[in-house]
């Protein structure tokens, strides 16, 4: 009988109250876990730094300063935090929305629930937020690998005519719709990526960069764009052409559930989601997929902003 995984429990909105009363206590866990080995200058990189003594969380660097005048920055210098008017709480409170909730939360429910000024704010500090997840670093992924590639949006007929583009191609471009690439190792991490095509050259540069030459399986649909992997990767493919969808360890399940989660929440969540913005959005279900087995994902969200 196969084993069960263990469920991870993420913080509750008890816990969360609990751990972050004040805008000082979530100072407090930003330092420790923005700088676990001692603050440094954000300028300039330097130890050497003091503390302001009249101002709290906030310290002096002589270093950087060109004038001998003590530079003076804060907790949330060089964060997705800095020059904003609402208080760091408001901002841990919208990020524990957004990992807490498998699909994504809509802006105009953090408008609603935070009492922002404007719908337009409450999306900024979202985006902000995506942006600074999307700064995941990620190493080759290895042992066995799906990549396959998917497209989100509406049909080209339902656009402005100055917006369906060109041509009627797979792709994407003319169909109206973007393109998403990714690769995925079973029981691991996923790498995705909102790309222009689905060319065999675009598909290649994609992998070559996500996936190690040493997986042990490749696997991936029966796409030409992908036969030019075959020499220097261990691929198998299925058909689905064919309504071939697994041959023994061969299959792409593992990425298409994925897909389905990025498909569930623009659909249901954000119900449209500009190409502009497309990679942002992937970059959270990214983000909240490779730590689906982290207990600590809040803390590795505060670290990554």
């Amino acid at each position: 009988m196969k084993k069960r995984e263990k469920r991870i429990h993420q913080m509750t909105i008890g816990q969360w109250e609990k751990a972050f009363p004040t805008d000082d206590a979530c100072r407090t866990y930003l330092v420790a876990h923005r700088w676990p080995d001692g603050v440094y200058c954000p300028r300039c990189g330097s130890v050497t730094v003091k503390e302001h003594g009249t101002i709290t969380f906030a310290w002096l660097c002589n270093a950087c300063s060109p004038s001998a005048t003590n530079y003076r920055f804060s907790v949330i210098a060089g964060t997705i935090f800095e020059n904003t008017k609402y208080p760091l709480r408001a901002w841990f409170r919208v990020i524990h929305m957004m990992l807490t909730s498998k699909k994504g939360v809509a802006a105009l429910e953090v408008h609603r629930v935070l009492g922002t000024g404007s719908y337009e704010t409450a999306w900024s500090m979202c985006m902000r937020i995506r942006a600074g997840l999307a700064n995941e670093d990620f190493r080759k992924l290895v042992g066995v690998v799906e990549v396959d590639e998917t497209f989100v949006g509406g049909k080209a007929k339902n656009r402005h005519k100055d917006k369906r583009g060109k041509g009627g191609g797979t792709g994407g471009v003319g169909s109206g719709k973007s393109v998403i690439v990714g690769a995925v190792r079973r029981k691991g991490n996923v790498v995705a990526r909102v790309i222009d095509d689905v060319r065999g050259e675009t598909l290649e540069t994609f992998v070559r960069q996500a996936v190690s030459t040493k997986v042990s399986l490749l696997c991936t649909d029966q796409w030409p764009g992908y036969n030019k992997l075959n020499k220097d990767f261990p691929r198998k493919f299925v058909d689905h052409s064919a309504e071939q969808y697994v041959c023994g360890a061969v299959h792409t399940q593992t990425i298409e559930g994925f897909w389905s989660l990025i498909k569930r929440g623009v659909m249901g969540t954000f119900h449209k989601v500009s190409r502009k913005y497309l990679p942002l959005y992937v970059a959270e279900f990214q983000f909240r997929y490779n730590n689906r087995s982290n207990p600590d994902i809040f803390g590795e969200a505060i670290r990554g902003c």
